[in-house]
């Protein structure tokens, strides 16, 4: 079976559960005010990207990593489903997703990965400490998960889950729970777009890439 079949397994299979698993998360769809919520990264280009490259967009993020099997391809499916959802005003968006498996997620592994999602989501990555430093500034947790005797390279990684929203001038507004319906999580981000529409004239910043 190939890998881009079998994402496609484990998001049509999880996205029928999402109701369930919404359930589970009732009560901590924003997490506590004052994160930092600051990164940075590398996108698959080499280049560096922090949390303030992105004026006049919100930003929303997800931690995880391409060998998950379940929770990550289903958070990846959503943040596609709200681009989609946001029509044209996609473009005041920034949907980024945070490596926390950056000894095996290359900059090409990535680029493949979130292709398959939606091209305008982008991967970032880095040195495990910077790794570590910005998910330590989200309030994401994350170890590997290795069984007695596997190699080296055979591991899980447990993580945080959920997505979570920047303004437009990179701080942190609020988390979205793992599996909190797309439609809801694009009305909210209208809502903060209709507070803040751009001012006339001014010309939209083009969607990062790293492609």
């Amino acid at each position: 079976m190939s890998r881009s079949f079998g994402v496609a397994l484990c998001v049509a299979f999880f996205l029928v559960l999402i109701g369930q698993r919404a359930a589970a998360d009732d009560g901590v769809a924003d997490s506590p005010a004052g994160l930092p919520a600051r990164y940075l990264l590398t996108d698959a280009n080499g280049r560096a990207v922090s949390n303030e490259d992105f004026p006049g967009r919100l930003q929303l993020i997800s931690f995880g990593y391409t060998f998950c099997p379940d929770v990550c391809p289903t958070t990846l499916a959503e943040m596609a489903a709200v681009l989609g959802a946001l029509g044209p005003d996609a473009e005041r968006l920034q949907a980024i997703f945070i490596s926390v498996d950056p000894e095996r997620d290359t900059a090409s592994m990535l680029r493949s990965y979130l292709s398959f999602f939606d091209p305008r989501i982008i991967g970032l990555s880095g040195s495990p400490a910077l790794v570590r430093r910005a998910a330590d500034h989200f309030g994401v947790r994350y170890e590997q998960v290795r069984e007695p005797g596997a190699p080296a390279d055979q591991y899980a990684v447990d993580h945080s889950v959920g997505m979570f929203l920047l303004s437009t001038d990179g701080r942190y507004l609020r988390r979205f729970a793992y599996a909190t319906p797309a439609p809801e999580i694009a009305a909210r981000i209208r809502e903060i777009m209709s507070a803040s529409p751009p001012r006339p004239g001014q010309q939209r910043q083009p969607a990062a890439t790293s492609r």
